[in-house]
């Protein structure tokens, strides 16, 4: 199975996407952003949002390389600078000071802020631009990612779609819970990221 599939960097890629986005954590932002509105235009947003978020980063998976090699951008570089950015998400989830996103008026909140930049933010982007990189056009690491991307937004959906039931189910400590070791996850990937670009970087000269 892992000679079709790698499915160390399946999980890897998975895990890692589930603490950046943070489909727990989105529950409460979700109910807030559609309250008082009906059951189907719920619905209709939670499909909205996760089909956005899926487009986003399916862009900057397919095209980020591309964009990299223009700019001159070398992947020890990608990798410091995303763990700089996973750092700084895993601290603002750890205590507590990152700001909820807020309704613009005219626009769908299934576009903006839920699907981007509250799904598809930059901590996402950046960690799926790192993970396209590794992989190295790879058939196995291309399925895993490509699979591992899939299935983050099925369950971003499943929350979305069900957010009022978890949301009785986990309770407003519950989220929080959720969300702070959600935090402690991410900030370990983010220094094993910068790790490995400091390591890469020595081992170029």
């Amino acid at each position: 199975m892992n000679d079709l599939i790698n499915l160390g960097l399946l999980s890897e890629v998975f895990v890692t996407l589930f603490v950046i986005m943070d489909p727990p954590g989105t529950v409460p932002v979700f109910i807030s952003l559609t309250a008082g509105q009906s059951r189907a235009v719920r619905k209709k947003a939670a499909w909205q949002a996760v089909l956005v978020a899926f487009g986003v980063i399916v862009v900057f998976a397919a095209f980020g390389q591309q964009i990299l090699h223009n700019m001159g951008i070398t992947l020890p570089a990608l990798q410091a600078a995303g763990g700089l950015l996973l750092l700084l998400i895993a601290l603002q989830l750890l205590t507590d000071t990152a700001e909820d996103p807020v309704q613009t008026k005219n626009v769908n909140i299934a576009f903006v802020p839920l699907g981007t930049p509250l799904l598809a933010g930059p901590g996402a982007i950046v960690a799926t631009m790192v993970f396209v990189q590794r992989a190295d056009g790879a058939l196995p690491d291309v399925l895993a990612i490509s699979i591992g991307i899939v299935l983050i937004h099925f369950v971003m959906w499943l929350t979305l779609r069900f957010s009022g039931l978890i949301m009785k189910v986990l309770g407003e400590n519950g989220v929080l819970l959720v969300t702070r070791i959600a935090g402690l996850l991410l900030s370990a990937i983010a220094v094993q990221l910068v790790a490995d670009a400091v390591a890469d970087f020595i081992r170029a000269g």
